[in-house]
């Protein structure tokens, strides 16, 4: 054997041991993620985040620019930016303003589209109508881009909703887990684990504040103020209390829950008082006009009858 080719296998021979030793070393040594995990836990993981829009895509670069400078038009032409990222926030929607004008102008396109097909149609037979058909398309432009931020109100109105009807049952599991002899946090853990919801996903990011770092006070704090419901502002900022100052947790949950059940009995009952306002409008514009008829029609007929 020469020793050029003895050099090599024993090269080959230090580098297989290294990269073995290396590979027990690294399968003895506990990864970061798992040294990490329980303390994050509670925020999204890597795989559950949606995936991004990838820029090099042909349809992004497109139409991307073209799409951010009409959002930005409309953001000049509407404004209230201040409004439009309240009311994300209180929707849970992870967009941000400027992605969301530029889902009102898709949404525009989209309405420009439906007109403009049979507007062209018509324009083909008759080129007399093409201005107003024109301006009809535009229009209806305009309509979508107010629909999506209509879209946005109902997003809102449903989901504070969805909230108020959560709110007893997730505050009466906190009561009892607290009452229980469980601390806040752990409460909250508990109460996050078994239940699903709106309001449970808001107390997932609390819990999930006050597992790296924030103080339960702060993280209520912020729940109140992102909040766009009294009741939950309210909830929010008595527990921050109770905790700061030791007061009875438990005997203000109790209370609240209360609260929010007779609001919610109070809500109900107006809403039946107008429901039975809505219930005439058949009954007197209908009903009664039928009655009415039925009753003197058979007189009428008997007149013409006997009258000459």
């Amino acid at each position: 054997m020469s020793p050029l080719v003895g050099a090599l296998l024993g090269a080959a021979l230090g580098l297989g041991g290294w990269l073995v030793v290396t590979a027990v070393l690294d399968a003895r040594r506990t990864p970061i993620a798992v040294r990490v995990l329980p303390y994050v836990r509670d925020l999204p993981r890597p795989d559950t985040l949606p995936a991004p829009v990838s820029s090099s895509s042909a349809f992004a670069g497109v139409f991307g620019p073209w799409l951010s400078g009409a959002g930005q038009v409309v953001e000049r032409v509407l404004g209230g930016s201040a409004s439009v990222r309240r009311r994300l926030q209180r929707a849970g929607l992870e967009t941000d303003v400027a992605q969301f004008r530029v889902e009102q102008v898709v949404w525009g396109l989209v309405a420009f589209a439906i007109v403009a097909v049979p507007s062209g149609l018509i324009a083909a037979s008759s080129p007399e109508r093409s201005v107003p058909l024109l301006i009809f398309c535009a229009i209806a432009f305009v309509l979508g881009v107010l629909l999506r931020e209509n879209r946005l109100t109902a997003q809102v109105t449903h989901r504070e909703r969805l909230i108020l009807q959560e709110f007893p049952t997730v505050a009466e599991l906190l009561a009892l887990a607290v009452a229980a002899g469980e601390s806040p946090v752990a409460a909250l853990d508990r109460v996050v684990r078994r239940t699903q919801g709106e309001l449970s996903a808001e107390l997932a990011i609390v819990l999930a504040q006050v597992r790296t770092g924030t103080p339960i006070a702060r993280a209520f704090d912020e729940l109140a103020a992102r909040s766009g419901l009294a009741v939950v502002s309210r909830f929010a900022e008595g527990i921050a209390i109770a905790v700061e100052r030791g007061t009875p947790l438990a005997d203000v949950l109790h209370a609240q829950t209360g609260d929010v059940r007779e609001a919610g009995r109070r809500a109900l009952i107006e809403s039946g008082a107008r429901r039975e306002v809505l219930m005439m409008v058949p009954v007197v514009f209908l009903v009664l006009p039928v009655v009415v008829v039925f009753a003197f029609w058979p007189g009428l007929v008997g007149l013409r009858l006997v009258v000459p």
